[in-house]
């Protein structure tokens, strides 16, 4: 991979320092775990419906600034916090890709800091 770039949007916080937003690399692009932080506050919503919403909004944010968008994602993965809705999870995931959707991975994982129920990374076309 002779092109790689990083990419960090002033439009969605960051959740850390140690790694960017995404890595462009040739045609792709790799979103890191993007939790539902609410860009004008900085701050999570206490329910995982939006929670949901906003983390793929930042994502939405994050690819169109890199050129690209959510109808191009390939893959996602979401990490949710075990013990939520799955229904839930599918209803928003049918609303933010309603016609071909992208391979998905929802592995549930252990309680994350800070109040996050939920992230979500993706591999999207450039």
């Amino acid at each position: 991979m002779e092109n790689k770039r990083i990419h960090n949007s002033t439009k969605v916080p960051p959740m850390s320092t140690v790694f960017p937003q995404a890595v462009i690399a040739d045609k792709f692009i790799f979103v890191s775990g993007t939790p539902g932080l609410i860009p004008s506050t900085g701050k999570l919503s206490e329910s995982f419906e939006e929670q949901i919403r906003q983390a793929f909004l930042n994502i939405k944010t994050i690819l169109e600034e890199a050129g690209s968008s959510l109808e191009k994602i390939v893959k996602t993965t979401v990490f949710m916090v075990a013990g939520n809705d799955f229904a839930m999870l599918n209803k928003v995931y049918s609303e933010v890709f309603p016609v071909d959707a992208p391979a998905r991975s929802t592995p549930q994982v252990m309680p994350f800091p800070a109040g996050i129920l939920v992230s979500v990374e993706c591999i999207a076309l450039l």
